[in-house]
C-alpha cells in the first residue's frame, strides 16, 4: 500500500516528536517546523513501506496532528 504524507506547517508546535520516532521521514526546517524528507513536504512521493509503521506511530504522536497521511499524492 502507498502512503503519502505532509506536514501541514501552518498546526505545526515544532515539537520534534515526529523526528526522534521517524528521522527518516521528518526533518525540521529553519523555523523548526516538521517536514518531509524524501518530497520537501510536497506529499508527491510514497513514503517506503518499511518506514509506514514509523510514519504511523509519529501520525500518532503529534499533539497538533499536523501529520496528514493518505493513499494518493497530495
Amino acid at each position: 500500500m502507498a502512503a503519502y504524507t505532509i506536514v501541514d506547517k501552518d498546526s505545526c508546535t515544532a515539537c520534534a516528536a515526529c523526528g526522534a520516532i521517524a528521522p527518516d521521514i521528518f526533518d525540521f526546517d529553519d523555523d523548526g517546523k516538521a517536514e518531509v524528507i524524501i518530497d520537501q513536504n510536497t506529499g508527491s512521493i510514497s513514503v517506503d513501506e518499511d518506514l509506514f509503521e514509523d510514519l504511523k506511530e509519529a501520525q500518532e504522536s503529534c499533539p497538533a496532528q499536523s501529520i496528514k497521511i493518505a493513499a494518493a499524492a497530495f
